[in-house]
């Protein structure tokens, strides 16, 4: 065989592979499309006859969830969700950023690595876990708390926020510190070179750069928080009633494996109706987020 025909055959080898490559790349493509599609049309004939016939205003802004009376308004479980997602966002996210720069920026190598060993942990630890703890060590000291206002002790919303900041915080950290070392270091030098100090070069040109990784550690973060049920359970209290900080809360996401071993009929069709809200909530916090931080550049390639 002459060379051309050696050159020839390794070309159409590799256009072989490379279109099977191909074929499969776009049949996962496709399937993460289908599995979206599917759950989203599922959601909605599960979920939409029972909001429907209770009626879109009386089941989302409806404040009395008692399902024996057949009251299935589901707001004070949306304010208390947004509520406990967005104070948990709040507090982890600034400390999120300060350990991602301390670990990309400013920890020797060795304890940077045995602090990103024990934030992997803290992120494999089952969602159980944290609950347990939470219940144990954290509720009985907002106890001492409310004993000391004057309020019925209970699970409440602070608790429920705090645990939220401990189990969102290895993925706003991890996230952070990823897009942080992503930055060509010669942003850092030429901000040095201009007289900036180290932290001023840091926090004016390292950070603004890596804002789209931050962003979506922040994404990452929000959507475990507001789709959390099992140790919000354990410390919140799980009252189906307006939020107050020191009070007893329920989230949407618990009101589901609460209630569903011993729901049937129209009780359960109400639960798949808090699974659809719940879904709608997410896609909506997403979209929300994309557009306005694509608005800021924060999606800009340049």
């Amino acid at each position: 065989m002459s060379e051309t025909q050696s050159i020839i055959a390794v070309r159409k080898g590799k256009s072989g592979v490379e279109r099977t490559m191909n074929l499969l790349f776009l049949l996962c493509g496709l399937t993460a499309v289908v599995c979206v599609v599917f759950m989203t049309l599922y959601m909605v004939v599960a979920g939409g006859p029972i909001i429907a016939k209770v009626g879109f205003f009386d089941f989302v802004f409806g404040r009395t969830w008692n399902p024996e009376n057949s009251q299935f308004g589901i707001f004070p479980m949306i304010v208390s969700s947004i509520a406990a997602t967005g104070g948990a966002v709040l507090i982890a996210l600034p400390c999120g950023v300060l350990v991602a720069v301390f670990l990309a920026k400013l920890a020797p190598d060795r304890i940077a690595a045995a602090l990103r060993a024990l934030i992997d942990l803290l992120a494999g630890i089952p969602s159980v876990v944290y609950g347990l703890l939470g219940a144990i060590l954290l509720v009985p000291l907002i106890f001492n708390l409310q004993t000391a206002l004057r309020l019925p002790t209970s699970g409440n919303l602070l608790a429920a926020m705090l645990i939220l900041v401990i189990m969102i915080l290895p993925t706003i950290i991890s996230v952070s510190e990823t897009a942080i070392r992503a930055v060509p270091k010669e942003y850092e030098d030429a901000a040095l070179a201009l007289g900036s100090t180290r932290l001023q070069s840091i926090f004016k040109v390292s950070i603004p750069a890596a804002k789209s990784g931050i962003v979506a550690g922040i994404v990452l973060g929000t959507g475990r928080a507001i789709g959390e049920a099992m140790a919000v359970i354990m410390v919140a209290g799980n009252a189906a009633i307006m939020p107050t900080l020191l009070g007893p809360v329920r989230l949407l996401t618990t009101s589901i494996p609460i209630e569903w071993a011993y729901s049937s009929g129209t009780h359960r069709d109400a639960l798949y109706g808090i699974g659809l809200a719940l879904f709608v909530m997410i896609m909506a916090i997403n979209t929300i987020f994309r557009k306005t931080l694509k608005k800021g550049g924060a999606f800009d390639d340049g």
